[in-house]
């Protein structure tokens, strides 16, 4: 056995969830030295190296689908994501009640900051390499969800929450300032959800759904800072949990969404246009993909995110919290008519 090591643990690490712990990596060949927790994993360090350990609530597919779209990436050239390691008994997970612990190696980086522009053209570089390698892949072995032509049920889906919504409030005696402030709003991002309806119903969205069957494309689908790692000059992606079959330049449209609500970005086109770009010059993307993606971008999912949480989920925020983020919302509406003219303007001049 050789010279027993002391184990050592993070504080914030009760006892039991310690002891936890250890009977899931005695399934492991590991020594382990210190045991610490990473936002909503485990950090293990051990005599043979980092590694981390991650607990799923569901989905005990997830750790074989990510294992074997790492070794396709790898045959294709893709090394920039952290492999998986199986139990000394060769299963990709281990099942503790009702949930299922799987290990990882460590990737030893820093999370990226998406507030710095010059970093987000760098990680959407790494994103187009990861699609470019992630196509043409036998997905008839992966336990995954296709997603294809499913935008527009989600899409119709969400109108219908929204006049939903509308009609709640209109019931309520006592309507709050949130309230209020909510309905006034509901009708115009209902009409900007319309306009990216008709976008996309208009688009080659079903043609590149199409092509998408063919070449198997696979989303990582979870595209932001905590899953992009820098070590070094190096970037890598991690956490599969999420891949899905679908259009590629959803993960884009989807950063790019999420990043326009930062002070960084403030839904200035001209930011967006080096994003695309960036990715372009990795992975070609065409006028059709950008007509798809700009009805994904300026969908108002955050606007209907929000009163979901109010007013389905009744999420127990204080009445702060939900008109602060509300405020966050509307502030931008006339910066995202902008955005949308200029994004426009840049379609009508796109020559590849």
């Amino acid at each position: 056995m050789g010279n027993r090591r002391l184990i050592a643990y993070s504080d914030e690490i009760q006892n039991k969830e310690k002891q936890l712990v250890l009977r899931i990596l005695s399934k492991y060949n590991l020594e382990v030295i210190n045991i610490s927790r990473m936002r909503s994993a485990y950090k293990i360090e051990t005599s043979s190296g980092n590694y981390c350990l991650k607990r799923l609530n569901h989905g005990k597919y997830k750790p074989r689908n990510g294992s074997m779209l790492i070794d396709d990436l790898a045959a294709n050239g893709f090394n920039l994501t952290a492999k998986y390691f199986k139990t000394k008994d060769g299963y990709f997970y281990v099942k503790h009640k009702k949930s299922f612990f799987y290990l990882m190696e460590w990737i030893d980086g820093e999370e990226c900051t998406l507030n710095d522009l010059d970093e987000v053209l760098n990680c959407v570089k790494l994103l187009a390499k990861f699609h470019l390698s992630a196509c043409n892949l036998d997905t008839n072995k992966y336990k995954i969800r296709n997603n294809l032509k499913n935008w527009p049920k989600i899409f119709n889906s969400n109108l219908t929450d929204l006049d939903r919504f509308k009609k709640l409030i209109q019931k309520k005696k006592l309507k709050s300032n949130f309230d209020l402030s909510y309905y006034d709003y509901i009708d115009s991002f209902y009409n900007r959800g319309l306009v990216s309806l008709s976008f996309l119903n208009s688009s080659y969205y079903y043609k590149l759904s199409k092509n998408a069957e063919e070449n198997k494309t696979i989303c990582h689908d979870s595209f932001y800072y905590q899953n992009i790692l820098k070590k070094g000059s190096d970037y890598y992606i991690i956490d599969l949990d999420s891949i899905m079959i679908d259009l590629q330049i959803n993960d884009l449209g989807k950063l790019i969404r999420r990043i326009m609500y930062k002070k960084t970005y403030q839904w200035d086109f001209d930011k967006v246009r080096q994003i695309i770009e960036a990715y372009s010059s990795v992975k070609k993307v065409s006028k059709e993909e950008l007509e798809v993606m700009l009805a994904l971008i300026i969908f108002p999912h955050k606007f209907w995110k929000l009163g979901k949480k109010r007013y389905l989920r009744h999420k127990n925020w204080s009445e702060a919290k939900y008109e602060h983020k509300l405020t966050k919302l509307v502030r931008y509406n006339e910066l995202q008519q902008k955005f949308l003219d200029d994004y426009l303007e840049y379609l009508n001049k796109f020559d590849h």
